[in-house]
């Protein structure tokens, strides 16, 4: 039953993929915002339809801690579903990613026209001072940053070091870091064409202020308020 139900959700989602990304690159020439608002039709369908054919839902904890100005999201990484559930829990946002993903036939020339902040991840202190400027840009244009700080997507059970882009961002920018956990990798896991039925809990903790505090600092504040909660999580 978990195969027939995750081809069905294959099967409706290809045709809606298409036709988002090409109708994002049509209406490009919108404000950022109105695009936004259009394009990221894709993943609200997405996510609505993944309930209907895999029985996959959500739980959202704390959505009262988001800020009204524009602030960074760090948030771990273990699936595709939070990349998804983003982009409408919060308010219009770019993202930080692998550059390569630019270049998919017809989703990446959709995802380019939503200005990614799109990196190569060998670039090492290159690529950091493009996500900080970048970043910069971004913030003060009043658009929202998303950062996975893992860098890539984590089985449920494992840890990786922080990557520093976001603390530097926060720390050059001032913005606050809004810290955000999940489980969805015990239910859609990364590479895995199979979805699982249930719940998926996702938590948004209180802001962290970035004023006065240096970069490794925060990047570590954020660590201990994502890992543990991300361990409990994955304990349920």
């Amino acid at each position: 039953m978990l195969t027939v139900r995750s081809i069905l959700y294959f099967l409706g989602i290809v045709p809606l993929t298409i036709f988002f990304s090409i109708l994002s690159v049509l209406i490009v020439f919108l404000p950022f915002k109105r695009r936004y608002k259009i394009v990221s039709g894709w993943a609200r369908c997405n996510i609505w339809w993944v309930k209907i054919t895999c029985g996959l839902s959500f739980r959202l904890h704390g959505k009262e801690n988001i800020p009204k100005e524009a602030s960074i999201i760090m948030c771990n990484h273990q699936s595709t579903w939070e990349t998804l559930a983003l982009q409408f829990i919060f308010p219009p946002q770019v993202w930080v990613l692998k550059k390569e993903l630019l270049w998919i036939p017809i989703f990446g020339w959709g995802l380019a026209t939503l200005s990614p902040i799109a990196i190569d991840r060998n670039a090492g202190r290159k690529a950091l001072r493009q996500v900080v400027d970048q970043g910069k840009e971004r913030l003060q244009k009043g658009y929202w940053v998303t950062i996975f700080p893992e860098g890539t997507r984590i089985p449920v059970g494992q840890t990786r070091r922080y990557g520093k882009s976001g603390g530097v961002l926060a720390e050059e920018s001032g913005a606050k870091i809004v810290p955000v956990a999940h489980n969805a990798g015990l239910f859609w896991p990364r590479n895995s064409f199979l979805k699982k039925p249930g719940v998926i809990d996702i938590f948004i903790g209180e802001a962290i202020e970035a004023e006065g505090k240096g970069a490794d600092l925060i990047t570590e504040e954020i660590r201990q308020w994502i890992e543990p909660m991300v361990k409990q999580l994955s304990e349920l």
